[in-house]
């Protein structure tokens, strides 16, 4: 009787997804539309190999222009693109064509092994090691550079009026901001190596903080890639040295350079990444007890590199290291360049023109959070560990949690070229999904299907995170509980903030229950630039592979989680922290107040990596996406008693198309990890 009972479910569920899906048929078949008049197109008029003739044409034209487009910023000669395409909706790897219109050009999902090898784009595999690389006859003039970029760096970092001015205007709350005018003058050689045209934006940041770290383990990251990228997981996704232009016979750190290629992202698919070739110079003070890291760009070089697509060049940027007692150093840092913001949604063109999305004050903070979780990781005074057997059984279970959230981070951004489509046509629409075929281990095999959405909350970002990050008021969200509740079985801190912590979380199931025992791996993070909750189901025999110190590399992690983004940062900086007053459009600002919360969610929707993506699965996700938001907002508004319209005036943001559909039922379980 069970058995029946079970499979009437399944049942219903399938026949709730077939009703689904056919009415999305139906929709298409209306919204077809002939591609030589733009009007409406009759059954059978095109055939299935002319559609994918026509879908691989549309393709091709979309990489030409795309490549016209760097072309003439590279050499500065506009090239002419290819004529109109015909009306025709692209694929979205689906079973059938979507009536789904696309916001930007990034936004279609494709294969990312589709994408072209454009030099400024290189994978992770295939970094230009060999190719236009600093001759040794441009060594010297790469140094004398090196020595000119470091001495403006020091300037930058301790000059205050006239580099640095208050602005005339009085809502500036004591912020700072570059006087383009007098830097001109000051470092007229650094601006005249190669103007760029007007369009392009400057942006500076200035700001100091002490961590703790010190000063010879901070160069000795700075200067190796890999360590640079673990310590700023959330701001680097790929980091590559690509030559040792010049170091000292000794092997001592003072007096290398570096040639070196970064992307910098912002955990948002709807915020384009920054990717820059760039020289890195190290200097060591004896004197003063200090260090300084300085990039500074490639111009005046025989073998330039072709410039990023949106526009992205470094500056001379970097940051002074002072060393202080008790292993502490205080970092005084600056970050400077100019930038194309490219197709930037408005929910955080703010944050991103105001210098907060990429500048000092989030490369400080997290590098403040950072610093206290590598001293946690290598504490060896700790009592009690709880169930966990031994210190080194708690470095790696660190280890593995550092993944999670690397992971997460790439995989709801635009790093490494990931496109990513929107469901609706709405400039107000922030519902991002895409598709990534995976067949190398970390992450389950299959094809994954990735949604993020972000949505405004008028709460603070410290109660949002606190909610967030506590397993027990989560359990409220039933989208995300599943009628089941979760216990802490191990506890690791990791920072001064008590919500910077690693859990091993046991998932609560009924007695009678045939499911295996499950374990949540979460970790919670937060600092001045914002706070990060990501968790995952993991097995045990996982875990348990992870403490006895075997390659944790092999376990599959497929993580969900939020963001959240204090708003209001632009009006209260304050000391030492520096922005650049730029103007922006005020139509759709976000209030000053609140936070913004990103959902990122993630599901294997099929084992097979070549499957096709069935549209009942899209729908669903988006339908969890919509759910998750309105539900946190409600707990939060019932904890506050705040506004009790912000869902009616947000679903159609979040629910683009799926308002009124019964969407497919997707398990907790689904969405979390590999390991149901």
């Amino acid at each position: 009787a069970q058995q029946d009972r079970q499979s009437n479910v399944v049942l219903r569920a399938e026949n709730e997804s077939l009703k689904n899906e056919n009415y999305q048929l139906q929709s298409t078949l209306r919204n077809l539309a002939c591609p030589s008049c733009g009007g409406p197109a009759m059954l059978g008029e095109m055939g299935y190999d002319e559609q994918q003739l026509r879908i691989e044409n549309a393709r091709l034209k979309e990489e030409f222009e795309r490549v016209c487009c760097l072309v003439s910023q590279y050499t500065g000669r506009p090239m002419q693109p290819m004529g109109p395409t015909p009306l025709l909706t692209h694929s979205l790897d689906l079973d059938i064509m979507t009536p789904y219109p696309r916001k930007f050009d990034q936004d279609h999902i494709t294969d990312n092994t589709m994408l072209p090898n454009l030099p400024f784009m290189p994978e992770n595999s295939n970094f230009p090691v060999n190719s236009l690389m600093i001759l040794d006859e441009e060594k010297s003039l790469a140094l004398d550079l090196a020595v000119s970029s470091m001495d403006q760096l020091l300037k930058m970092c301790h000059l205050a009026d006239p580099l640095w001015v208050r602005p005339s205007d009085n809502n500036a709350n004591g912020k700072h901001v570059l006087n383009l005018e007098e830097y001109a003058r000051m470092f007229s050689w650094s601006v005249s190596l190669k103007q760029q045209p007007h369009e392009f934006r400057t942006e500076a940041t200035r700001d100091s903080a002490v961590v703790i770290m010190n000063s010879i383990t901070l160069v000795d990251a700075f200067l190796d890639a890999n360590k640079w990228m673990e310590l700023f997981p959330s701001i680097i996704s790929r980091a590559k040295t690509l030559q040792m232009v010049h170091s000292e016979a000794s092997g001592h750190a003072s007096g290398s350079l570096h040639l070196m290629y970064a992307e910098l992202q912002f955990v948002s698919p709807l915020v384009p990444t920054r990717e820059a070739h760039f020289l890195r110079y190290c200097q060591h003070n004896e004197e003063e007890g200090s260090w300084v890291i300085v990039d500074f760009p490639l111009d005046g070089f025989q073998n330039d590199y072709p410039p990023s697509f949106p526009y992205y060049k470094r500056r001379p940027s970097g940051c002074i290291i002072q060393d202080m007692p008790n292993g502490y150093s205080r970092v005084t840092w600056v970050e400077h360049a100019e930038v194309e913001d490219g197709p930037i949604h408005q929910v955080f063109s703010s944050l991103v023109s105001s210098g907060v999305a990429f500048g000092a004050q989030r490369w400080l903070a997290v590098l403040q959070r950072q610093c206290e979780r590598f001293a946690s990781l290598m504490a060896r005074n700790i009592s009690d560990l709880g169930v966990i057997p031994s210190l080194e059984a708690r470095k790696n279970l660190m280890n593995l949690a550092q993944r999670m959230i690397r992971t997460f981070s790439l995989n709801i951004s635009t790093c490494y070229g990931q496109s990513w489509t929107a469901l609706s046509d709405s400039a107000d629409d922030t519902v991002r999904i895409t598709t990534r075929k995976v067949t190398q281990p970390g992450q389950p095999n299959g094809l994954i299907l990735s949604a993020v959405s972000t949505t405004w909350l008028p709460y603070s970002h410290k109660q949002v995170f606190d909610f967030l990050r506590d397993e027990r008021s989560r359990a409220q969200l039933e989208v995300l509980s599943n009628g089941n509740s979760l216990h802490e079985v191990a506890h690791i801190a990791n920072g001064s903030n008590p919500g910077n912590c690693i859990s091993l979380l046991r998932i609560n199931v009924a007695s009678n229950s045939s499911q295996s025992v499950e374990l949540v791996l979460q970790e919670s993070c937060s600092d001045d630039s914002g706070s990060v909750v990501v968790y995952t189901t993991i097995d045990v025999d996982a875990i348990q592979m992870a403490m006895n110190g075997e390659d944790p590399s092999c376990i599959p992690l497929l993580p969900l989680g939020f963001v959240v983004i204090p708003l209001g940062q632009t009006n209260n900086y304050e000391g030492t922290n520096v922005i650049t007053k730029q103007p922006s459009d005020q139509n759709g600002q976000l209030p000053d107040s609140g936070c913004l919360l990103t959902v990122g969610l993630q599901v294997l929707a099929s084992t097979i990596p070549t499957a096709k993506l069935n549209l009942s699965s899209v729908t669903a996700i988006n339908h969890h996406l919509c759910s998750t938001v309105q539900q946190i907002n409600a707990v939060l508004g019932n904890c506050g008693n705040t506004t009790a319209n912000f869902s009616e005036n947000n679903v159609g943001i979040l629910g683009a198309n799926v308002e009124n559909e019964a969407a497919p039922e997707i398990k907790t379980t689904d969405l979390v990890g590999p390991a149901s």
